[in-house]
């Protein structure tokens, strides 16, 4: 999957917590995330000159991305045979995440699992 089909994925899946993800999908999306947000970020400090808190652009981009990003994180589990609710360790500062990024760079479950055949 490219990226141009990983970020239509993620905004077609937007409400899909059901199904499974694949690993260039869920990487590519969280590039996106970043290249974005950093975009959004120095538009706010050229438009506006908000440089201590997320400026008015930033923040209306983390709002309408968050479903979107807490999806396919949810669909990444799935794919490597988690539950979607493993993404609750993300709020265990250090440990959460390094776990949750492990997870994340697991290839995945060639054979259908409990969440649907294997990704495309």
């Amino acid at each position: 999957m490219g990226f141009g089909q990983a970020i239509s994925a993620c905004f077609t899946n937007y409400f899909d917590f059901k199904t499974r993800a694949s690993r260039s999908e869920y990487w590519y999306f969280a590039l996106f995330m970043v290249i974005a947000g950093v975009a959004s970020a120095i538009i706010d400090l050229i438009v506006f000159g908000a440089k201590e808190n997320i400026g008015p652009i930033n923040g209306v981009f983390s709002l309408a991305t968050i479903i979107p990003s807490i999806s396919v994180s949810v669909r990444r589990l799935h794919d490597i045979g988690r539950t979607g609710w493993f993404l609750l360790l993300g709020l265990i500062p250090i440990v959460g995440w390094i776990v949750l990024i492990y997870w994340a760079c697991q290839p995945s479950t060639p054979a259908p699992n409990q969440y649907g055949p294997s990704p495309a």
